[in-house]
């Protein structure tokens, strides 16, 4: 017991010290307390998007989903590559704007090409409304790994208040410098981590051949869709993949890792890193589908893993593995919580409360919402229940409807303020009213991908039938993308020139 203590402490001593030296870099700016003055390096980038878009959500979720719904969740696989994609296609020309025209947050681009400010309130209500439920989840399950491996002695409500304390500190003293440097170490760590408990655990039953040999015998339907339970088909399979990706890159989170990076080519490589990473659910297949053999009756699949390794793992071993879940969530949450502090702090308090707020001033108001956005998640995580996939998906589906006014700001001139604000109020009441209401997501899929849908016909159809008068705005955003093309797609130049002189030609 002491010596799984003493990891405990190291995991919450190991940030304080990470945030200390990173502040010896600091500047008391806003764009470097935010976005790391837009010069984040490859590894910091790499490790950083990884371990923020991994969280509790795929360590301890996705073993309780294999547990309970058999194989649906092996769409992480697929996931993790249109994660990786839109990383490469979407975040380098939001990266490219952003450092063109300054920006910090979601509403920054998208409140600045529709050049609308409804539309730029509607964006951060969302990244706000559909944050804080999966920062909860992230308190949830950090605080579930650290009560089961102390063996009670640190209590749930004790646990998380242990863990969001530790972050405030870190991400107070660092930013983002601070965040990025500790998410090196807690990537590296969760991806052996899964890896490794999901073989040591399978070697309980013989290893891998043997748990599968054995499962065909003794639950096959947890080998084929829809599982046991007969609700995980392949609408679900396909929702999952879409809703996750989408939703978690859609996330404010990721946008600052986007505005942070350094060069475009950075970019390049996330769509290979990020495919890579995936292997790291295979030590989840193995976790869950062991856990359906040793222990079929567990009442919460959420807590499967770690009652897995106390009962079945050396103590120190388990104190270890479940260390880095811990780090899982920890890596997640405290970008999130950074995050929304830079929305309230950039796109209210900035915007709307103090425009000659000094660079002093909004890093402190930055500061004092984390302290805000955490005690409301804590709260959450003592008195909202539930599975921490359920909530994940729902908050997903929120945060996913952000792209398609995305994808217009960043490829179409003739996309409408007013198509794209009645698209995102369609798509985000339609998750609510599917999620939380009295309708029910038809034929299987989620009520992500029906919003999505809605959002996604409202948007064109209505950006067809109007026409943008600011043609200022739309001028200077089809520059700035021309730009774009002749510094890294110099062959889509041609395209241009033929656009022009079939212009010509028709007046």
């Amino acid at each position: 017991m002491t010596g799984s203590l003493l990891i405990i402490a190291a995991f919450m001593i190991i940030p304080l010290l990470v945030g200390i030296l990173s502040a010896r870099q600091s500047q008391e700016t806003s764009e470097d307390f935010f976005v790391q003055g837009r010069a984040m390096g490859s590894i910091a980038v790499f490790f950083t998007v990884a371990a923020t878009w991994w969280s509790a959500f795929a360590f301890l979720g996705s073993n309780a989903t294999f547990y309970t719904n058999g194989p649906v969740f092996l769409t992480a696989l697929a996931w993790n590559l249109l994660f990786g994609f839109m990383y490469y296609w979407i975040g380098k020309r939001v990266w490219f704007l952003g450092k063109r025209f300054n920006y910090l947050t979601p509403s920054d681009l998208i409140g600045d090409f529709y050049n609308s400010e409804a539309l730029r309130i509607t964006v951060a209500a969302i990244t706000l409304i559909f944050t804080v439920p999966y920062l909860q989840i992230q308190l949830t399950g950090g605080a579930y790994l650290i009560e089961v491996a102390s063996g009670g002695l640190i209590p749930f409500w004790l646990a998380a208040l242990l863990f969001y304390f530790i972050i405030i500190i870190y991400v107070w003293i660092g930013g983002i410098r601070a965040i990025a440097w500790t998410d090196v170490i807690y990537g590296a760590l969760l991806f052996f981590g899964m890896l490794y408990a999901g073989y040591y655990i399978s070697t309980q039953v013989g290893g891998p051949a043997a748990l599968f040999s054995q499962l065909q015998q003794s639950s096959p339907e947890h080998l084929t869709m829809p599982g046991p339970n007969g609700t995980m088909g392949y609408p679900m399979w396909f929702s999952l993949f879409a809703i996750t990706a989408i939703g978690a890159f859609m996330g404010p989170q990721i946008w600052l890792r986007m505005y942070s990076v350094k060069h475009g080519k950075l970019f390049n490589l996330m769509p290979f890193l990020l495919g890579l990473a995936a292997f790291a659910y295979v030590g989840s297949v193995l976790s869950g589908y062991s856990g359906v053999l040793l222990e079929p009756d567990v009442e919460n699949p959420d807590q499967i893993l770690p009652i897995m390794l106390m009962d079945y793992a050396p103590y120190l071993l388990a104190s270890l593995i479940m260390a880095a879940g811990a780090s899982a969530a920890m890596s997640t949450a405290n970008s999130q919580i950074h995050a929304v502090s830079t929305v309230v702090t950039m796109d209210i308090y900035k915007r709307y409360v103090n425009r000659e707020a000094s660079q002093a001033r909004i890093v402190y108001i930055g500061r004092l919402s984390l302290v805000g956005f955490s005690l409301a998640a804590y709260i959450m995580a003592l008195t909202v229940p539930g599975v921490l996939v359920t909530i994940g998906i729902a908050a997903l589906a929120g945060t996913a409807q952000l792209v398609i006014p995305t994808i217009g700001a960043i490829t179409w001139k003739k996309a409408h303020p007013t198509a794209a604000l009645a698209g995102l109020w369609v798509g985000v009441a339609c998750v609510l009213l599917m999620t939380f209401g009295p309708l029910s997501a038809p034929f299987g899929y989620h009520a992500g991908i029906w919003g999505l849908l809605l959002n996604a016909v409202l948007f064109v159809g209505l950006s067809h039938a109007l026409h943008r008068r600011d043609t200022a705005v739309v001028e200077r955003f089809s520059q700035a993308r021309y730009d774009y093309d002749a510094e890294y797609h110099p062959e889509r130049l041609l395209a241009y020139g033929q656009a022009v002189t079939s212009n010509a030609d028709h007046k």
